[in-house]
């Protein structure tokens, strides 16, 4: 089963940006990397910041704006200290011009680092 949810238009995220998304679960944060879209929850595991309000650095890591804490996008791995609590990552669904994420589904890119 799907809990399917549109986030954003395609031409609303520029690569290399990062949104924030309110959705009726949570709020999530929305990343284009080089044309690949990406979301994870927007909430820092570390301290409850919003990581859409952070800098996207080394091509697919989100820093947290408030210690700079790091988490690898694709796989919502936490890979810079403070941060040692990985994020929950969401399936993400391209069609046409509309992106959209699935809420029971994590990312492909974080089910097959496990």
């Amino acid at each position: 089963m799907s809990n399917k949810v549109f986030l954003i238009q395609r031409e609303a995220l520029a690569p290399g940006q990062v949104c924030k998304v309110e959705t009726s679960r949570c709020p999530l944060a929305v990343y284009n990397i080089d044309g690949e879209y990406f979301a994870t929850s927007d909430v820092c595991t570390h301290a409850t910041a919003s990581l859409s309000e952070g800098e996207i650095v080394d091509g697919d890591l989100i820093a947290c704006p408030v210690h700079d804490g790091q988490f690898h996008i694709p796989t919502g791995q936490a890979v810079g200290f403070p941060c040692t609590v990985d994020l929950r990552t969401y399936k993400v669904i391209v069609e046409a011009d509309r992106i959209y994420a699935d809420l029971d589904q994590e990312s492909e890119a974080a089910s097959s680092a496990i």
